[in-house]
C-alpha cells in the first residue's frame, strides 16, 4: 500500500474558496459557513483503505463537534473517469452508507484540492471562524496495518482548543494515506515532491 503524506500547508493560510457540488447536486461554498465556529474541511474518497479505517470515527467526530458549531465537509477529488468506484453516485452510496451528516462534494476539475495542496486521502484541513489554517495533519495515529485505536485523537485535540478560545499546538503531524489519483496531465508542482 503506498503512503503519501500531507503537505502542510502552511499555518494561517486562509481557506481557500470552493463552490462545488454535494451529492444531491446541490452548491456548497465555503462561505456558506461564515458564522460556523470552525471549519473542518477534510479530502476524502471512497475507495481508499486509510479513509474506511478512520470512516467511522470520522462519523463520530462529526456528531460530537457539529452540535457546538463546528461545519465539517468532505471532498473528493479523485479522478472518477480511472477510479469508477469514486464516481459522484457511488459517493451518494457512501455517503448513505457511511451515515455522513457532513456536506460531501466532488471536486471535478481537482482545482479546489490543488489550491489546499491536498495530496492524499485522508487530508485535513481545520480553519478558525476567521477562516484561518490552525491545524492540518493526521486524524489520529492509526493506519490500516497498524494496531492504534481509532481515536481521533490529534483532531480532537485541536478542535477542542480552538473551541475552548486557544491555539491548537504547532506540534502536528502529517496525515498519511493514498495519494489523490490525479488526472492525467493533471498533476500538480508538488505531486512530484510528496510521491512515495
Amino acid at each position: 500500500m503506498a503512503q503519501t503524506p500531507s503537505t502542510m500547508l502552511d499555518l494561517g493560510t486562509v481557506a481557500p474558496d470552493f463552490r462545488l457540488p454535494d451529492v444531491s447536486g446541490n452548491l456548497v461554498s465555503r462561505d456558506d459557513f461564515k458564522s460556523a465556529s470552525a471549519l473542518l474541511v477534510m479530502f476524502v474518497c471512497n475507495h481508499c483503505p486509510f479513509v474506511k479505517h478512520i470512516q467511522a470515527g470520522l462519523v463520530l467526530l462529526a456528531k460530537d463537534y457539529q452540535a457546538n458549531g463546528v461545519a465539517i465537509v468532505a471532498i473528493s477529488s479523485n479522478d472518477a473517469e480511472k477510479y469508477p468506484d469514486d464516481s459522484p453516485a457511488k459517493m451518494q452510496e457512501e455517503a448513505r452508507a457511511a451515515g455522513y451528516t457532513f456536506p460531501y462534494l466532488y471536486d471535478a476539475t481537482q482545482a479546489v484540492a490543488k489550491d489546499y495542496r491536498a495530496a492524499c486521502t485522508p487530508d485535513f484541513f481545520l480553519f478558525d471562524k476567521n477562516f484561518k489554517l490552525v491545524y492540518r495533519g493526521q486524524f489520529d495515529a492509526a493506519r490500516p496495518k497498524n494496531a492504534e485505536p481509532v481515536t481521533g485523537k490529534d483532531m480532537r485535540a485541536a478542535l477542542n482548543a480552538l473551541l475552548a478560545g486557544r491555539t491548537p499546538s504547532v506540534d502536528q503531524v502529517p496525515s498519511v494515506g493514498c495519494n489523490i489519483k490525479w488526472k492525467p496531465g493533471n498533476e500538480p508542482d508538488y505531486f512530484s515532491v510528496v510521491k512515495k
